[in-house]
């Protein structure tokens, strides 16, 4: 694959799998490149609501979607014949959604994961997933799109840095050139498991910050905790082979410290109402959009163990998530943990 100077807008073929928030944010952003794109939403409200308002009201709603904009419930259709196909959609149904479309899939297709989250049963990164079911495309022609990115500050064209990640350099290098606006600022990186598991774990990191914030601990709790929660999230990187650099970056702080202080953050929502007092089964019960710290939090928990790595945050949301442990008492575990070093040995 050769990376172009200049993409060619006119025959360049676009797919989209996964109508939420951020997969129609990053699909019109593309739209308004001149690029045509079929986008694949799951539910036939979202195809109806853009093809007759050019609005996604149920997942963005007030803004006005590109006629390039491509909206369908064939998702065989969206995916086929496709030069480059980016998917966004939620963890938990990756595999699913990967294995419908897998054989509609060309061999020489660029596949770009923008889904953020660990499998629960195989651990394995949305990048993992998805090389494990589309098997037939070369290795090389995979890459992770991550960084602090909310889907309505992109809609409306705040200036945004995000980084995209492959183990090739071409693939990321045409991935950063068709994405790339004046307003979407694309960084390359080989690291692709640290920049995977940066976006993934930072969502567990962000309901612990929104905890703090919704029991009103104060801006020195919420600092500490951030700080050690990229510490853990170091730790499982190093572990699994990540650049530790990789975690001073884009998809290390800079997407952690957006999802933990940020009021568009679902996790951080979600967190904040667990704090003030409201049941784990209540919030979900209410939400539309997934909050993927939720899951994740399973998949690190287990992940941590099995591996011997100590990751005390993550497990204390484990705990308050899955076995309804008191948010209050779990600030209070971890602080009196035995006094130890600040800094890991490498």
């Amino acid at each position: 694959m050769q990376i172009r100077p200049e993409i060619d807008t006119d025959n360049l073929k676009v797919g989209v799998v996964g109508g939420g928030s951020w997969g129609t944010a990053l699909a019109n952003l593309l739209c308004l490149k001149g690029f045509k794109v079929d986008l694949w939403t799951f539910e036939k409200e979202v195809k109806g609501q853009i093809e007759k308002n050019r609005e996604n009201k149920l997942f963005l709603p007030g803004f006005f979607l590109s006629t390039n904009l491509f909206p369908s419930n064939d998702i065989a259709r969206v995916v086929s014949d496709k030069d480059l196909l980016l998917v966004v959609v939620p963890s938990h149904v990756m595999r699913e959604t990967a294995l419908k479309f897998a054989e509609h899939v060309l061999q020489d297709t660029v596949v770009v994961s923008a889904s953020k989250g660990i499998e629960n049963k195989t651990h394995l990164t949305m990048y993992g997933v998805l090389r494990e079911i589309l098997h037939k495309i070369p290795g090389n022609r995979f890459a992770v799109l991550s960084g602090p990115s909310f889907a309505r500050e992109v809609a409306k064209k705040v200036p945004t840095l995000v980084t995209v990640a492959s183990k090739d350099p071409e693939t990321a290098g045409f991935v950063q050139q068709v994405f790339a606006t004046p307003y979407f600022r694309v960084y390359t990186n080989n690291d692709v498991i640290g920049v995977e598991l940066g976006g993934a774990v930072k969502n567990v990191i962000a309901i612990a910050a929104g905890i703090i914030d919704g029991l009103g601990l104060g801006l020195n709790t919420r600092a500490a905790l951030i700080t050690r929660g990229l510490t853990e999230i170091r730790r499982l990187g190093i572990k699994l082979g990540a650049n530790p650099r990789t975690f001073a970056g884009l998809a290390g702080v800079g997407d952690l410290l957006l999802t933990c202080t940020g009021d568009l953050s679902r996790n951080h929502t979600l967190g904040k109402k667990i704090g003030e007092g409201e049941k784990i089964n209540e919030i979900l019960s209410q939400m539309r959009m997934v909050a993927e710290g939720v899951k994740t939090a399973k998949s690190v928990y287990n992940l941590s163990r099995k591996l011997g790595i100590e990751m005390p945050i993550c497990h204390a949301i484990y705990h308050i998530l899955y076995d309804d442990f008191p948010p209050k008492e779990a600030v209070h575990m971890l602080m009196t943990r035995d006094l130890k070093r600040e800094m890991d040995e490498l």
